[in-house]
């Protein structure tokens, strides 16, 4: 069924977040009981250091027990204080970032064309409507607007603002016509009736902009349709899913059983599922973020685009079965693409068949798709030029420096690309 469209891209009135929040604060205070287990076997010597942290751990164990048994007492007493001040300091985070006044209530655009419950959104400006049509394809397991997410931070509108015409994607939440969907379905039907409707309403071929797990399904519908795509422009988008993420990839070939069956029983990959796959990468970065948020001024630019990221975040939607298993097991566990074995139909989606115009872009220090895992996109699409900006996954699009560093550049290179 159908999750209902959040009006507006607003997200839901009482804040969920960070999800899974069960996750979340039984890992942080696990964490931090940890500590106190590890007490005694400081005290006997017999724990495992860092070896950045051996001569450290070694002189606090001496330093202990020179003072006399009572010392130990009073560390474990000062190790109770500090874990309780920096999980009261990660709930303070949280329950700021559940209380902050700010929505987001950028107004949406008219919708050109849709199917099922995926939409295209017109972002033309009045003033500029026969700009180079450019159809922007985002993941399908996070909303569209983290592309438009506030005025100032806001890809679709910063390429219309410079006289192109673009064209997002909103593929929401699998409904009833989409709950069988595989990603053929997504490529073959869904994106290409939106090239198609792109095309009829410019007059003109449409380059196509691919983010994260949207660059893989623009690849595949560019091979597929070189006549209608002027150009590719792919945005950290994974290639070779062992590259950099080895472990990840191995856990996941192996939960392919039970989660499957999980996920063909349920008929989706559900939200909380997907975000604790996230999570994983970086068991430690909420407490982090939020430790940090609750130190922010609440008015703030900086305090509002953390809510608004945030907000963007835990309104994830689920998977559709079919496409979960082919993503999680055949992309993940078994690497697909990388081997020549990811297929759209009857065919394997191969990148060194693109024949249009390709830029691939790729964020340094993103830890969802590492740079070792879009590389070598790169290298297999002929002719590709490479850019390597500053930035995560998704700092890359959001960060003060993302309208001269991202958004500057991939505006000219189309521009540039449609000439030729």
């Amino acid at each position: 069924m159908a999750q209902r469209r959040p009006t507006a891209g607003r997200p839901p009135p009482h804040r969920q977040g960070p999800r899974p929040l069960p996750l979340h604060l039984l890992t942080h205070a696990s964490t931090l009981m940890a500590s106190q287990a590890a007490l005694p076997l400081l005290k006997s010597g017999s724990l495992p250091w860092r070896p950045d942290l051996v001569k450290a751990a070694g002189d606090l164990r001496r330093d202990l027990a020179a003072a006399g048994p009572e010392a130990y007492a009073g560390f474990a007493a000062a190790v109770a204080d500090e874990a309780t001040a920096r999980h009261d300091a990660f709930l303070a985070g949280i329950d700021a970032y559940r209380r902050h006044p700010y929505r987001r209530d950028l107004p949406p655009p008219p919708a050109i064309w849709s199917a099922g419950t995926t939409r295209l959104l017109d972002y033309r400006r009045p003033d500029r409507p026969d700009g180079l049509p450019v159809l922007v394809v985002p993941s399908l397991v996070n909303r569209a607007y983290v592309l438009d997410l506030t005025p100032r931070r806001s890809l679709i509108r910063d390429l219309a603002a410079r006289g192109l015409a673009p064209f997002l994607v909103d593929w929401d939440a699998p409904g009833a016509e989409e709950a069988g969907f595989t990603l053929t379905d997504y490529v073959a039907v869904r994106l290409e009736g939106a090239l198609d409707a792109v095309a009829a309403a410019t007059g003109r071929r449409p380059a196509v902009i691919g983010y994260c797990m949207g660059g893989l399904l623009a690849l595949a519908l560019a091979e597929r349709r070189p006549e209608t795509v002027a150009a590719l422009c792919l945005l950290a988008t994974p290639w070779d899913f062992h590259a950099g993420q080895m472990a990840q990839s191995r856990l996941m070939a192996l939960l392919a059983g039970p989660l499957g069956a999980m996920v063909e029983a349920v008929g989706v990959a559900p939200v909380d599922l997907l975000q604790t796959f996230f999570a994983a990468l970086d068991p430690g970065r909420a407490s982090r973020k939020f430790t940090s948020f609750a130190r922010l001024a609440p008015a703030s630019a900086r305090a509002r685009d953390f809510v608004a990221l945030e907000d963007w975040a835990n309104d994830g939607v689920p998977l559709a079965g079919a496409a979960a298993r082919e993503c999680l097991f055949g992309w993940y566990g078994a690497n697909l693409p990388a081997r020549g074995a990811w297929r759209i139909g009857d065919n394997p989606v191969r990148p060194e068949r693109i024949a249009v115009p390709s830029l691939v872009v790729v964020p340094e220090r993103d830890r969802i798709v590492p740079p070792e895992s879009a590389r070598p996109l790169a290298d297999a699409i002929p002719g590709a030029r490479v850019t390597e900006v500053a930035g995560g996954h998704v700092g890359m699009l959001l960060a003060r420096r993302a309208k001269t560093e991202v958004y500057a550049p991939i505006a000219r290179w189309l521009v540039r690309s449609a000439m030729q």
